[in-house]
């Protein structure tokens, strides 16, 4: 199952790193519980085998970009397929999901959002609606709210933001609308998730 209905908060504790951006109450109460939930949680020198330390890492990325374990799987054989530095390549697929560049343009606060824009055909990518979260962006490829969707109350504090943006892509605040100018490189990704452990995990 991709998407995670429980407790945003302990799942967050329970791997360490705060997983969705679902508001500063959530925020506070992780770092207030910086430990695993439970009843063993703040015990100090539990050890965690090697196997759990990269199983961990691989559902952190799982959770925060809100993909299935096949999903994860697949990103992964891709990856392995690439020039590139496999557990690197596999994070910036995830990156180029459609549903994260709506979520790192701002025009939604959450992933979760992200994907519920693009679920419900508020998002046009390339002059199409898009209902895919998953689409992989290309350099050159604009995204934009509907426009009968763009005098929604919901993109109200949107338009009156500061751009927020990483370098690779373009956003124009008042129009709603962005361009995917270059791919994500490696400081890009999120450096909370050691890419280094999924390729372990995954390459038994």
């Amino acid at each position: 199952m991709s998407r995670y209905r429980g407790p945003v908060t302990k799942l967050s504790r329970r791997l360490g790193l705060m997983l969705f951006t679902n508001g500063e109450s959530k925020t506070k109460a992780f770092n207030k519980k910086r430990y695993k939930p439970g009843e063993h949680g703040q015990k100090r020198f539990t050890k965690i085998s090697e196997y759990n330390k990269q199983l961990q890492e691989k559902q952190k990325a799982r959770f925060m970009y809100g993909i299935s374990e096949k999903q994860c799987s697949n990103y992964y054989k891709s990856a392995a397929k690439s020039d590139e530095v496999t557990g690197v390549k596999f994070m910036k697929l995830l990156e180029q999901r459609l549903d994260n560049v709506v979520f790192r343009a701002g025009i939604a606060s959450t992933r979760p959002q992200a994907r519920q824009m693009v679920s419900h055909g508020l998002i046009i990518h390339k002059g199409k609606k898009a209902k895919t979260p998953s689409i992989q962006v290309k350099v050159g490829d604009i995204y934009e709210v509907k426009e009968k969707s763009k005098s929604s109350p919901i993109f109200d504090e949107v338009k009156k933001s500061k751009p927020r943006a990483p370098k690779w892509l373009n956003i124009d605040v008042k129009t709603l609308k962005g361009e995917v100018v270059a791919l994500p490189e490696k400081d890009d990704i999120e450096r909370g998730i050691d890419s280094q452990l999924i390729t372990e995990f995954y390459s038994k």
